[in-house]
């Protein structure tokens, strides 16, 4: 790899390293501008959270690709409703929406592949497409791309101030690399360095205390500093500090960069249980791509921000085992005991959800079956069996943070927007720094890529249409 003249001035900055931002800078240098990648992680960490996703969620009509039957617009645009409660902006969510479909001849012709979608709970064969080889083969593709068509990439690299003119306009941004730092010059900039999910304080000043009890399931490099940089200097800001997409994942994860395999899927086959051994949410709400994103939430909503998945024989095989093995006893009382629970208090639980199972269901978890629970708060509605059947299985689960939503305003065409309501001239913003102008709260499995493509391509579209006007 050739080192990098920051002297040299280029038609485009792209700051961040992810899916969002090689997007963008692979669309600019299509139409033939000169680009400079800033990623702050090591070459073999780069893309950000890119690394660990899986998925494309993709409107489609008829079967294409590896996806199945039919998921249109409507369907989808629901599906989004229900998680985010409606806070999205529709415009830039149909925006996204409509997008989709055109992201998947751009992915192969830069040699993404897909491959079927894997069984268990995801019911994802018709909405989603799965990258063959996860998200860091995409990012090698895209990668490699980039380095046969002249695309400059410095890693190690961190953007720590931005220089804006009063009408928002980009000068130059000073980049900190090798011990030094450096000016970079550039006639548009793109901000796709992902938002402060790896930053504690920053969380704990949204969290409180609990956030130290939080668990970053992806890139440790996402610390905010470009979004707080570029707040300071009047851009617009969008979402909650406190929503973020947050997953349930294994308790004995690693702090940092943990990905997908520590995500605990047997959430709707049983139940969970805070501290004191009590039940608190549905865990039949929805399907688990609608719903699993809501767990991480709810987690960090008890005492202490620990909670546990109890699921009995019957679920095994029945969801995707995460990398960590299950607790294992041969009794509720027993597992109470080796998951440090009040047995009494977990064996009245259990006792009490077996009671209220409803008799004669048809439990199909392809479906939103009719095994429900009766005179029980919380309910389950769909999925509820008795725990009856030993060895019965824990997993201890903590909030695994994603990304955060807070970030930056823009429009359709991906410019950033300023707190005067007017666009910056020459500053797109693509991924998760922006995801909050549509995601206010919640999740949908793959969702997150299909933002960052889109918004990724139409960023270097609008950085080209600026170079060249």
């Amino acid at each position: 790899m050739k080192p990098v003249d920051f002297s040299k001035p280029y038609d485009l900055l792209v700051i961040g390293g992810g899916n969002a931002a090689i997007c963008a800078a692979l669309t600019a240098r299509e139409s033939g501008l000169s680009v400079l990648i800033v990623e702050s992680a090591p070459r073999f960490w780069r893309g950000g959270n890119s690394r660990h996703t899986r998925n494309f969620r993709c409107m489609h009509v008829g079967p294409v690709s590896t996806l199945i039957e039919t998921y249109d617009e409507e369907e989808y645009w629901q599906d989004l409703l229900k998680v985010t409660g409606g806070i999205t902006d529709e415009k830039l969510a149909r925006h996204t929406i409509r997008s989709s479909p055109d992201c998947l001849p751009f992915m192969h012709k830069y040699g993404v592949r897909f491959q079927p979608s894997l069984t268990g709970t995801l019911h994802l064969s018709r909405t989603n497409a799965f990258f063959l080889g996860g998200g860091k083969a995409l990012l090698n593709a895209y990668y490699a791309a980039a380095e046969r068509m002249g695309i400059d990439v410095v890693y190690e690299a961190e953007a720590t101030e931005v220089k804006l003119r009063d009408d928002g306009r980009f000068e130059s941004a000073i980049v900190h690399h090798a011990g030094a730092n450096h000016e970079v010059r550039a006639k548009a900039m793109v901000a796709a360095a992902g938002g402060f999910e790896a930053n504690l304080e920053w969380l704990k000043e949204a969290w409180g205390p609990s956030a130290d009890n939080f668990l970053i399931r992806g890139t440790p490099y996402n610390k905010g500093v470009l979004l707080k940089t570029l707040l300071a200097q009047g851009a617009k800001s969008v979402g909650d500090p406190k929503q973020c997409h947050a997953v349930a994942i294994d308790a004995r994860s690693p702090k940092y960069d943990g990905g997908i395999c520590t995500r605990v899927d047997c959430v709707s086959l049983g139940i969970v249980v805070n501290q004191q051994g009590q039940r608190f949410y549905d865990e039949g709400e929805d399907f688990w791509p609608k719903r699993y994103a809501i767990w991480g939430r709810l987690v960090a909503q008890q005492a202490g921000q620990i909670a546990y998945s109890i699921i009995d024989s019957k679920a095994v095989g029945k969801f995707m085992p995460p990398v960590f093995p299950p607790i294992k006893a041969n009794s509720i009382r027993e597992l109470a005991t080796k998951l440090e629970l009040n047995p009494d208090v977990v064996e009245t639980t259990v006792k009490s959800f077996n009671e209220a199972v409803r008799p004669g269901g048809t439990f199909n978890h392809a479906v939103l079956d009719d095994c429900a629970t009766i005179e029980l708060n919380p309910p389950k509605t769909h999925w509820a069996l008795p725990i009856d059947t030993g060895p019965f299985f824990g997993y201890p689960l903590r909030p695994g943070i994603t990304f955060t939503y807070l970030g930056v305003v823009i429009d359709e065409q991906a410019r950033m927007i300023m707190q005067d309501g007017k666009p910056s001239p020459n500053i797109f913003a693509a991924g998760e720094i922006m995801a909050g102008n549509i995601l206010g709260k919640g999740y949908m499995g793959g969702f997150g890529m299909t933002i960052g493509t889109v918004f990724g391509r139409i960023a270097g579209a609008g950085a080209v249409h600026h170079v060249r006007s």
